[in-house]
């Protein structure tokens, strides 16, 4: 059975009462969020949205299928930024995009007064997704690349 739409839900807590909140998780349970799982699944949704294979991400950012996988679905945690902006990359996410997969993923969105993080905002900003022109810009700034 498929989840309910966002907008029923929505509609459903305009009458809920504070102290009704545990009522409204226990009686909608099934259609509610994995927050351990939010970045998997606004992932994958970002990806689908694009048409691009998530095999083809994995390769793109210069993972193997079964770790990258492993790192999507959360079933291991990489302590390595670089790792989550190397697959936001590869699979074409835009600024905003990016920002709120690196918060879901809990880092730090992209900060415009880090040197590194500024030259990774102009090349997305300038429609750049690719690791190795980013690691140019990065490098010819005397910035670790990614």
């Amino acid at each position: 059975m498929d989840k309910r739409p966002t907008e029923e839900l929505d509609r459903i807590l305009e009458q809920t009462a504070p102290d009704q909140i545990g009522d409204y998780f226990l009686s909608n349970r099934k259609d509610l969020a994995d927050t351990n799982k939010a970045f998997c699944y606004y992932f994958k949704d970002v990806i689908d949205a694009k048409h691009i294979m998530l095999k083809d991400v994995y390769a793109r950012a210069g993972l193997t299928e079964s770790y990258g996988s492993k790192i999507v679905s959360m079933e291991k945690h990489t302590k390595n930024r670089d790792v989550i902006i190397r697959l936001c990359l590869a699979g074409h996410f835009t600024l905003d995009e990016m920002n709120r997969a690196l918060k879901l993923y809990g880092f730090n969105e992209l900060y415009s007064k880090n040197p590194r993080d500024a030259c990774m905002i102009v090349a997305l900003n300038n429609r750049i997704c690719d690791a190795d022109k980013i690691n140019e810009i990065l490098k010819a700034n005397g910035l670790k690349e990614i």
